[in-house]
């Protein structure tokens, strides 16, 4: 039988209470300026902008829904909205008949370019605004460690079907 751990001091647990906190409400923040100003949901400018960096401006289904940490599904039913609007389009993919590419269009790598500006000055005022001070470098090597290692990475779900 192992020791517990040791209880959190007050520095510990301040961090952790802010933590929690800011995972909350700085999605939301993101979310509602470039909802309010370009009627472009969060999710929507993820997949956007991960098809723009992939090579040929197209991914699998799967795998644009990992990179926006969504269930297939849940991405699905977002490339579908941005199929109606024209900005991406989903063909088979050559290598296996039954999976499908979300293409990035013309028409949405301008879009994404148009709502480009609001989602700077959003993460400018909501994150990095508050970050003067400390060493960015090693905030961003603890937050990647969060997501990819311990306990964050072994209960991340990415929702039934995200195989495909």
């Amino acid at each position: 039988m192992t020791a517990p751990p040791p209880p959190l001091n007050s520095s510990e647990e301040a961090v952790v209470r802010a933590l929690g906190r800011a995972i909350i409400v700085v999605p939301r923040a993101l979310d509602a300026d470039l909802t309010r100003e370009q009627r472009l949901s969060i999710n929507e400018y993820a997949a956007l902008m991960h098809l723009s960096e992939a090579p040929g401006r197209r991914m699998r289904m799967n795998e644009l829904a990992g990179a926006c940490d969504l269930s297939l599904s849940g991405m699905t039913r977002i490339v579908t909205r941005l199929e109606q609007q024209r900005f991406v389009e989903r063909v088979r993919c050559p290598e296996d008949a039954r999976g499908w590419n979300a293409v990035l269009t013309d028409a949405g790598l301008s879009r994404l370019e148009a709502a480009y500006p609001t989602h700077l000055a959003s993460v400018r005022r909501h994150i990095v605004d508050h970050l003067d001070g400390l060493d960015l470098a090693r905030l961003a090597d603890a937050l990647r460690r969060f997501a990819t290692t311990g306990t964050c990475a072994e209960h991340s779900d990415p929702g039934p079907g995200s195989g495909s």
